[in-house]
């Protein structure tokens, strides 16, 4: 079954959040994308104010804000009550 994009921007979020900040090549394995699609998504993730895009070193890092907290912390609650019906998101 092919996940949406809600479940995709899920999982990096849940990533990132995970790791505290993550390296794109990191977040392009875990999320199980291509280059274009990871790069499509942290771009609306951004977008969005729900990750931050840091340097250190001259390395590309994501951050999650406190909104892509507060999604992730919301998304859990749609989850559990999809499931509770058994529907899936």
């Amino acid at each position: 079954m092919r996940r949406s994009k809600g479940q995709i921007l899920i999982d990096i979020l849940r990533y990132i959040n995970q790791k505290g900040s993550a390296k794109p090549t990191h977040i392009l394995y875990a999320a199980n994308l291509s280059h274009k699609l990871m790069k499509d998504y942290l771009g609306i993730l951004m977008e969005k104010g729900f990750i931050i895009q840091t340097f250190s070193s001259d390395k590309v890092r994501y951050k999650i804000t406190k909104k892509g907290i507060d999604y992730i912390i919301e998304y859990q609650k749609i989850e559990k009550l999809s499931s509770a019906f058994g529907l899936p998101i």
